[in-house]
């Protein structure tokens, strides 16, 4: 007998546990992608070696957000994570400009990896099969296919999926440490690279950024709420461990790094070798067996990391629509899956022309597509991250909810202040980031695009409130938004939303 259809609006209940939504969080974040590329990167552009103390910076910020933004999951279960927790703390209006500044964001990230993924998987076609795949393009459509049709399946597919691909690049990312630190360079286990004098120079701020793209995805396991066991401590123990697990191995694999190659080397060869660096240094400590085994996981990275994001801005999407924000069909599930087609199916669209808009104009795709827009995907998380500490301070100031001070105004406040000096500096340093010309027009264009988004989702916010005030009253409310509409009057839960908001003009 099939399983009965779910309503529409409705996602897939209690089909994912602490350890898959930590799949999900630590796949997004892509462990091994961002050591072999980001920690080479951000050593080789801004020559400073203190970059593993500044991914430990980076964690113990993002745990004093999380504090905020866990206890703001404790009173709120809405798959639009950003979007749901900006309209209960600044208002509808805002609550939208959050959301289209999210699909921006997610979507930016998702595609920006099918730049990438020609570039790690053509070595290994070459190498076990003897095909000489010319056309980057090809590769990519091959993924986003793998990724379209994963989409549509039970999460908890997915989240098996994502386990076994994580697991195993985690493994041989330790493995390369434990390599690395045995077999260290010529002026030993040096910790040098993990003192403080060598962070805060000239240039750390854009360190701060740069580091903080490696934790991209983070943030994701409130959007995995209303398909968790028991989401209040789902959400909460998967964020937690996620942000420490990462910044562990991020500030463990950078630092391991420094030791194989000396301190004082490291700056010149990751600028040499770039991602290779990683692989080479195994090279030289492992047998060939383990650079083949991490080239090979290097590209199930990227895989996992677009499967994640596709999940992430299809359960986006389908918030949007189940508010009817965005047409109401884009809230379809799956009859069995009870997965979010219709928003699964409207991602795979956006790759799809990505892709094949940047064949047809010859584009480099890994500049391009891969560094230059994931780039400016990451800088908008790192906006929405700050605005969403504002927002928790506001949400619990006019009602406390039985959350204490430290998780109501003084965690928050710390992370919007930490956060938001982290915006500055990412503006002021966007080309260091994009790696262009200071007066190239990019560095200007792409910070500039989400407060063009953001204004446009504002103004579409105050037209649903001019136009339809009953879908303009139901905006963050989520599962309830439902039986709210259907009604055509606000459910017990809005009342008290509106209650608690009255204050704010925009709303």
């Amino acid at each position: 007998m099939s399983s009965p259809a779910p309503i529409q609006g409705s996602l897939a209940k209690d089909r994912l546990g602490v350890p898959s939504v930590v799949f999900f969080v630590m796949s997004a974040a892509a462990p091994l992608m961002v050591v072999a590329g980001v920690v080479t990167t951000g050593y080789a552009q801004t020559q400073i070696t203190g970059i593993p103390l500044a991914f430990v910076a980076v964690a113990v910020i993002l745990v004093i957000f999380s504090v905020g933004y866990v206890a703001m999951s404790r009173h709120i279960t809405n798959a639009g994570a950003f979007y749901a927790y900006v309209s209960s703390g600044l208002g509808r209006p805002l609550g939208v400009a959050a959301a289209w500044v999210a699909l921006l964001a997610y979507n930016a990230l998702q595609v920006g990896l099918y730049g990438i993924v020609a570039a790690a998987v053509s070595p290994l076609l070459s190498q076990w099969f003897g095909l000489n795949v010319s056309s980057w393009w090809i590769i990519a459509l091959l993924a986003w296919a793998l990724v379209g049709i994963l989409g549509v399946l039970r999460v908890d597919i997915n989240g098996k999926v994502l386990a076994v691909l994580l697991c195993a690049e985690v493994i041989i990312v330790l493995i390369y440490d434990f390599a690395n630190l045995s077999k260290p360079g010529p002026a030993g286990v040096a910790f040098d690279t993990l003192q403080p004098n060598n962070l805060f120079v000239a240039g750390f701020g854009a360190v701060l950024v740069l580091t903080f793209l490696g934790f991209t995805g983070f943030e994701s396991a409130v959007v995995f709420s209303e398909e968790s066991r028991n989401p209040r401590r789902t959400v909460a123990t998967a964020t937690y461990l996620s942000v420490a697990i990462i910044g562990v191995t991020y500030a463990l694999s950078a630092w391991a790094m420094s030791v194989a190659t000396g301190p004082d080397a490291i700056v010149k060869q990751a600028g040499e070798q770039g991602p290779g660096l990683l692989f080479g240094l195994a090279g030289e400590r492992l047998s060939s067996a383990f650079v083949d085994i991490g080239t090979t996981l290097f590209a199930t990275s990227v895989l996992a990391s677009m499967i994640s994001f596709h999940n992430t801005v299809a359960r986006y999407t389908f918030a949007l629509g189940r508010e009817r924000v965005f047409p109401s069909m884009l809230s379809t599930t799956g009859r069995r899956s009870g997965a979010p087609v219709a928003g699964s199916l409207v991602q795979s669209l956006i790759g799809l022309v990505v892709i094949i808009g940047y064949a047809v104009s010859g584009w480099d795709p890994v500049v391009r597509l891969f560094f230059w827009i994931g780039t400016a995907g990451g800088f908008g998380i790192l906006l929405l991250v700050a605005l969403t500490s504002i927002a928790v301070i506001f949400y619990f100031a006019r009602n406390a909810q039985g959350e204490g001070a430290w998780h109501r105004i003084v965690a928050p406040l710390l992370a919007a202040i930490a956060l938001g000096t982290m915006v500055y500096y990412a503006v002021i340093n966007f080309q260091n980031l994009l790696g262009v010309a200071a007066d190239d027009p990019l560095r200007y264009i792409i910070p500039a695009s989400y407060p063009a988004v953001a204004v446009l989702g504002f103004a579409w916010a105050l037209f649903l409130k001019a136009s339809k005030p009953d879908i303009y009253a139901t905006i963050g409310l989520g599962a309830d938004s439902v039986a709210a509409q259907s009604r055509g009057v606000p459910s017990q839960h809005h009342a008290q939303h509106s209650a608690q908001s009255n204050q704010d003009l925009m709303r």
